[in-house]
């Protein structure tokens, strides 16, 4: 009996321990991909945080918050992509076009906290898309930055949002976005 018992425990505490082997293995596995590699396996690099055009900072951080300025959607090579999406620019012209924005979004954080791992949970976006008046597919649009977001973070990009219209933005760009973001 009292080596059965014995078994029993021996069983038990092995089978335990393997599953918590397998639980930390998960675990760690599912941090190995950092934001830096993802970007790279989606080809998209980041760039340089640009200067402020005016008396602004690109980001700001405060406890374990970082606010980013408004950030438009800049192409590679520096050119903005501009004009009234439902009226110059489709839907989908203005998708690509929030996924530029939050790149940019992702300078200027990468420029305050240096490296993206440290990013905790995108918290909050807030998009603007530059639109007539009787545009009504703004979440389409900013489901660009959205999407872009929680394929760099997974579940740690998920975030609460608004996707509104405006009447214009600055130098006609087709969206604007600003995220915040917390760290550990």
């Amino acid at each position: 009996m009292k080596n059965t018992l014995l078994l029993f425990i021996a069983i038990f505490i092995l089978s335990c321990s393997s599953k918590t082997s397998s639980i930390n293995k998960t675990n760690t596995m599912l941090y190995t991909v950092t934001p830096d590699a993802k970007l790279k396996e989606l080809g998209v690099e980041i760039p340089k945080a640009g200067v402020p055009v005016a008396n602004y900072v690109n980001a700001v951080r405060t406890g374990n918050l970082v606010y980013t300025a408004g950030k438009g959607p800049n192409r590679p090579d520096g050119s903005l992509v501009t004009g009234k999406v439902g009226q110059d620019l489709t839907i989908e012209e203005g998708y690509e076009a929030a996924k530029l924005a939050a790149i940019q979004c992702l300078a200027a954080l990468k420029d305050e906290i240096g490296d993206l791992s440290k990013v905790k949970r995108i918290v909050k976006v807030l998009g603007m898309v530059n639109c007539p008046t009787d545009f009504k597919n703004h979440p389409a649009v900013i489901n660009g930055c959205s999407d872009f977001l929680v394929k760099v973070f997974g579940d740690r990009g998920k975030h609460a949002r608004s996707a509104v219209g405006m009447g214009s933005l600055p130098s006609n760009i087709a969206v604007e976005i600003e995220i915040i973001v917390e760290l550990p």
